[in-house]
């Protein structure tokens, strides 16, 4: 299993990237392509395509800080899906020693309830906090999600330092301005 990221917006590779992205996330948690465009440029963003051999599986779109990896977007494509991909990608990600944090939808339906338990089986845990991500698009409300972590439960304090890093950074001025901060 291999990691390799993409640098810039455009290509192939990026456009078919985009494809996945844009059918695997409904669109109030897309960002809009400028915005995607301009975080591609920060060293701290990581839009990465996964691949096991020659086999292009999926994409893996995460933030990288000195105490954790934000993974803000994550999918493999349809026809390889449950073939264990996405878990690979996940360990292949682990190995950076990090703490992961991702988000999910509360589990209320089949999908999303399938969605929990391939991360329980992956290693991460919920945590207990009560938490709603900013809104990508002006307009929108934030949305529910439930937060999850690896390889252990997130500390309060932790959580905090995530969601303001989330909200300051990672989301800043989504919805109102352009999103993420030039360097």
């Amino acid at each position: 299993m291999e990691l390799r990221r993409l640098r810039v917006p455009q290509g192939a590779a990026f456009e078919r990237a985009m494809q996945l992205y844009s059918i695997s996330f409904p669109p109030h948690e897309q960002r809009e392509p400028a915005s995607q465009a301009d975080c591609m440029g920060l060293e701290e963003y990581h839009f990465e395509l996964v691949y096991d051999g020659p086999t292009w599986a999926g994409i893996i779109l995460y933030w990288e800080t000195d105490a954790f990896l934000y993974i803000e977007h994550f999918c493999m494509f349809p026809e390889l899906r449950g073939k264990n991909y996405g878990r690979r990608a996940l360990d292949c990600l682990a190995k950076k020693g990090k703490t992961m944090i991702l988000e999910i939808d509360p589990p209320e339906d089949a999908i999303s309830i399938r969605r929990k338990g391939f991360y329980l089986r992956s290693g991460f845990v919920p945590t207990p906090f009560p938490h709603v991500h900013p809104p990508y698009h002006a307009g929108n409300d934030g949305h529910t999600l439930v937060v999850m972590s690896h390889p252990k439960a997130l500390t309060e304090d932790v959580y905090r330092a995530f969601y303001v890093y989330l909200k300051d950074h990672v989301m800043k001025g989504c919805g109102t301005l352009p999103c993420c901060p030039t360097i």
